[in-house]
């Protein structure tokens, strides 16, 4: 039953945050399998930035309320509900919400084909002490990952800051995954089953890519800027 449920929801990375699509089933059961999934990964949503796609689902004012307030709780912040409801539309204007959000024009998803449509998590803040993030695709940071917290990718993993924490990119395997950051202090840093050993803070911080190398070492090296082809 709770497999049903989780399978109603589809949650995935968009540019703006998180995007929930809904399958059609009644309302109730959707509500209680968006939350079911936001309670069984609660490090994962904290502080996202969520927007749901309800399909032709028709919803009143109370009916979102409520949804936002439980969201609110779980420091979800609910900011963008897509319908095809002129009703649940209207709704969602009157609640300030947005009803249009960016999706890839055709020619941009072509151009994306060849690393397999993977969807990439933003997060603007810094990861702190206690916290574990998993995504099924890469990640990208925008701040510092403190020690003591953890980060799992199934993709790369990109920080634009420090990592002090552990990071496992390529989890489910990939060996062709990188870790790449400004500072790469991190206790410890894994690609796929390779695993570095504890990395000293540098006395020269610099911008770095950890990679498997030819001979399947781990291995981290200086971050260039590619040249224009």
């Amino acid at each position: 039953m709770m497999d049903q449920l989780t399978s109603l929801v589809q949650i995935k990375g968009i540019r703006d945050g998180l995007l929930a699509t809904f399958a059609d089933a009644p309302w109730e059961d959707l509500r209680v399998a968006l939350l079911m999934q936001i309670d069984e990964r609660p490090a994962f949503f904290q502080g996202a930035r969520l927007a749901m796609d309800v399909g032709n689902q028709i919803l009143k004012v109370n009916d979102l309320v409520d949804l936002r307030d439980l969201l609110s709780e779980r420091n979800v912040s609910l900011w963008a509900v897509v319908s095809e409801s002129p009703t649940t539309e209207h709704t969602s204007q009157l609640l300030g919400l947005a009803t249009r959000i960016s999706k890839p024009r055709p020619e941009e998803r072509k151009q994306f084909a060849d690393v397999s449509d993977e969807t990439a998590l933003f997060i603007n803040k810094t990861i702190r002490s206690g916290t574990r993030i998993e995504f099924p695709g890469n990640i990208v940071v925008l701040g510092d990952v403190n020690p003591g917290s953890e980060i799992v990718a199934e993709g790369s993993v990109i920080v634009w800051g420090r990592v002090r924490g552990m990071i496992h990119a390529g989890a489910k395997g990939d060996r062709n995954a990188v870790i790449c950051a400004l500072d790469l202090s991190a206790t410890q840093l894994r690609i796929a089953d390779e695993v570095s050993a504890v990395l000293k803070p540098p006395k020269d911080p610099r911008p770095e890519i950890a990679s498997i190398n030819s001979e399947g070492r781990l291995q981290a090296e200086a971050w260039k800027q590619a040249n224009p082809s």
